[in-house]
């Protein structure tokens, strides 16, 4: 495993990171988890040099936290970071303009799912707190800024982050200009490209770590979906990935398959196009059994795609807008 600098916070990182909400399951998530196989692939994850996970108590209402500090109580000895976020109190996915600060991250809520997530962790403190959603509108408002710096200034909480809404990239920046903010997490990844646009550089002048999540879209750049993929009933997939979104997201990936160099694979080249970045911190695939941590942890330190490669995948670019169904 490689390891990167986590902005101002000056962690090092492992360059591919752990995103958790896969193997949680539990309302609104993914189906097909199962915490034998999700335990079996966080052990073999740090033994191949994972050290950053990411976390949320939504991922199965506090299930993956738990999960998480099991594991957190069998490595005592190695320096794993530990990542979770907020839920919105008005359990709203994405919040919208129209969302109050009062309505979704009022003071005592915010402190009330700090405690409870290290309760669920078995810590007495969380390396980055992150609100899940975000609304830039917010920026200046003393009634999130007075409790973040205070769970800092105790000692609760390393680094503050900020989750930013798909397909948001901008919807941060103000943000960042308070000084209060660590990290940010964003979805950046062959199609969403647009983070590099603003947000990449203001990150970059303000020490701000970067966290690239979804970097296979949501399944998309697994090269796996097909125009016929059906899901569970209740796996949060099969809301995301309508028919409007699956055919064109299936046809974009069928057309970037064309383009792989041979005896290389969708997703390892999704995510050495992500690594390519030098503001990335780490990347955070979803790795839901060994076989997913073998391969993704495999990409870390692989040499730079060509130059020709790399414009070839630029043009894959695919700027999308938030829908009713894109969450």
């Amino acid at each position: 495993m490689e390891y990167r600098p986590f902005g101002r916070l000056g962690w090092q990182v492992g360059e591919v990171g752990y995103g958790m909400w896969g193997i949680a399951g539990g309302e609104g998530g993914w189906t097909g988890a199962d915490d034998a196989t999700g335990a079996e692939s966080l052990r073999e994850s740090v033994e191949r040099g994972v050290n950053f996970f990411d976390t949320a108590w939504i991922y199965g209402r506090g299930h993956s936290e738990e999960m998480l500090g099991k594991l957190l109580a069998e490595y005592r000895d190695r320096r794993l970071y530990v990542a979770t976020k907020i839920p919105p109190k008005d359990r709203a996915w994405p919040s919208t303009r129209q969302s109050r600060l009062a309505d979704v991250f009022p003071e005592d809520h915010i402190l009330e799912y700090t405690y409870k997530s290290l309760e669920n962790l078995g810590t007495d403190s969380v390396d980055l707190l992150q609100f899940h959603v975000w609304e830039d509108a917010w920026a200046d408002d003393e009634r999130w800024q007075e409790p973040v710096r205070r769970l800092k200034d105790e000692g609760v909480v390393g680094g503050i982050g900020i989750s930013v809404n798909r397909w948001e990239p901008w919807n941060v920046l103000k943000a960042l200009d308070t000084g209060l903010i660590d990290a940010v997490q964003v979805i950046y990844n062959i199609f969403d490209q647009a983070p590099e646009d603003e947000l990449f550089a203001a990150c970059r002048e303000r020490g701000v770590a970067v966290i690239a999540r979804v970097p296979f879209d949501e399944g998309t750049l697994t090269g796996t979906l097909t125009h016929d993929t059906v899901w569970p009933e209740d796996d949060w997939r099969g809301s995301y990935f309508v028919p409007e979104n699956l055919h064109a997201s299936v046809d974009r990936a069928e057309a970037l398959k064309a383009v792989l160099p041979p005896g290389t694979t969708l997703p390892e080249i999704a995510l050495r196009f992500i690594l390519q970045h030098p503001d990335v911190a780490t990347v955070i695939p979803g790795m839901r059994s060994i076989r997913h941590v073998h391969a993704n942890t495999a990409v870390s330190g692989a040499a730079p795609l060509p130059a020709d490669l790399m414009a070839t995948l630029r043009t894959h670019r695919w700027d999308r807008v938030p829908t009713a169904w894109s969450q």
